[in-house]
């Protein structure tokens, strides 16, 4: 099967990856934050988890990208985040915005908001909270998007524009926009919607493509289609979500550049 040259783009960065180890600092959510970390070890990046305002402009300086999740917020979280943010902007050091829950309280959404002034390399959300974040409206289901990445598609694709950067939107087909150009990804199981922190690996995975591609499309389209043909593989040998937790690291530290081309279900526009 022919290839596109933005594919093999893809699925060669993974190498870069495992080559260059890159240090990914996360300011993450509580409930995530072993997972995060096992994944990106698993995956071949090296992770630090750390939200102490006191260090938090060495540890951006330190890192080669910074994940930003705003999982369980608080005024204190909200502040490290905010210096964390503000440094990479001033610095020029790649992050990732994931705004978990935006859609759900005003607190959220302020948050996550005030996040986008800073201006993200990567925003990878669920529709819902794309909506919210480039609206300023509330909606959705707590954490869970009650729209489909299709209905966001057009706000999705001015925000890109307008904001100058990477949207993925995440469900059952992700939809990733620079604004231009539009990937649609159909890779992934039903099953991994049963385990915490899916999503939130997503975004960490998503960092530590950053640190090696300059290009958000890139870098985004290669994390969501490695943990999408991760999860494939890990459901089709489990009975159900406590063993496929386990099984999806060992998929993705299993997981070749050839695994990849052969499972990848990718649609450019």
């Amino acid at each position: 099967m022919t290839t596109s040259p933005f594919q093999q783009r893809i699925t060669t960065t993974l190498d870069a990856v495992r080559l260059q180890r890159p240090l990914v600092h996360n300011i993450t959510n509580k409930v995530v934050m072993n997972f995060t970390a096992n994944g990106l070890l698993a995956l071949g990046a090296s992770p630090i988890m750390a939200d102490a305002i006191e260090e938090t402009a060495d540890m951006v300086d330190l890192a080669n990208a910074l994940v930003i999740n705003i999982g369980t917020p608080s005024d204190r979280t909200g502040m490290v985040m905010q210096c964390a943010v503000s440094h990479a902007h001033n610095t020029g050091k790649p992050w990732v915005l994931d705004p978990v829950g935006a859609a759900a309280t005003r607190f959220r959404l302020d948050t996550a908001r005030l996040m986008l002034e800073y201006r993200p390399n990567v925003v990878r959300a669920n529709a819902s909270e794309i909506q919210a974040l480039y609206t300023g409206e509330l909606g959705g289901k707590g954490v869970d998007s009650t729209e489909t990445p299709e209905a966001v598609e057009s706000l999705a694709m001015t925000a890109a524009r307008d904001w100058q950067t990477t949207i993925a939107i995440t469900g059952a087909t992700d939809l990733i926009t620079d604004g231009y150009k539009q990937v649609r990804l159909h890779n992934g199981h039903p099953m991994m919607a049963r385990v915490t922190g899916t999503g939130c690996l997503a975004t960490a995975l998503t960092g530590a493509f950053l640190a090696v591609e300059g290009d958000g499309l890139t870098a985004v389209t290669a994390a969501l289609a490695l943990l999408g043909i991760a999860g494939e593989r890990a459901a089709a040998e489990v009975a159900g979500p406590g063993s496929l937790h386990g099984k999806l690291l060992d998929e993705l530290y299993l997981l070749t550049p050839d695994i990849m081309n052969q499972h990848l279900k990718l649609e450019e526009q």
